[in-house]
């Protein structure tokens, strides 16, 4: 059972904290990991890109010529996908769905691996509390250099905390978290990742438990 050390907020060690092999003691599988993230990003693609058939585009209402005598070939539309100005075929859809369906027991020992790689690594801190008497960006970034963070840093929070979200929105190697929102490929973004006590002990509540049961 891994255990990872609780900081304070000015950096110094206060405690231990074990953490259930479930969840933070999963071997790595680089299979698993990339279908969760293919999935994930996959699922947030928006069909932007879209194309008008010929019976989309305006006009065309009356045959350009009659259908024999000119010695012209024959047409029934000028929006046909053949004339300039018309339909066009095969072209890309706002319809298209680029889902891709990932089993939950499969993204949760994804999360698994990633969280475990991250202790591993030591990249995974804990502190007691995340509380900013002001809302102030350079105070929350007085608080990072005071843990043993690096550039890029997730902070995971078990409830919303309108000071921290205002002092971090500001920095753009820092994202803000709720624990029952996690995902592998923010986790993966950033190298360290910090969370609260009350945080850790929801995302044991929120993942762990179903990987236990589950296995």
């Amino acid at each position: 059972m891994p255990s990872v050390s609780v900081y304070n907020q000015t950096g110094k060690e206060v405690g231990k904290m074990s953490l259930p092999d479930s969840l933070f003691g999963v071997a790595g599988n680089p299979v698993v990991v990339q279908q969760a993230v293919i999935a994930q990003q996959a699922n947030a693609r928006r069909s932007i890109a879209h194309t008008k058939t010929r019976g989309e585009v305006k006009g065309g209402g009356r045959k350009p010529w009659r259908q024999k005598g000119t010695g012209r070939a024959r047409h029934g539309s000028i929006r046909s996908p053949i004339w300039k100005g018309g339909g066009v075929t095969f072209g890309p859809r706002n319809t298209r769905n680029f889902h891709v369906k990932v089993n939950a027991k499969a993204r949760r020992k994804a999360l698994a691996m990633v969280l475990s790689e991250k202790v591993r690594n030591k990249h995974f801190i804990v502190v007691d509390q995340l509380a900013l008497d002001q809302p102030k960006t350079k105070r929350f970034v007085s608080v990072l250099k005071a843990l043993p963070t690096s550039k890029t840093t997730l902070t995971v929070l078990a409830e919303a905390n309108l000071s921290v979200l205002k002092a971090t929105r500001n920095l753009p190697h820092v994202e803000t978290i709720r624990a029952n929102s996690l995902n592998v490929l923010d986790v993966l973004r950033y190298e360290t990742l910090v969370a609260t006590k009350p945080a850790v002990e929801m995302m044991i509540k929120t993942y762990g438990a179903k990987n236990a049961a589950k296995k």
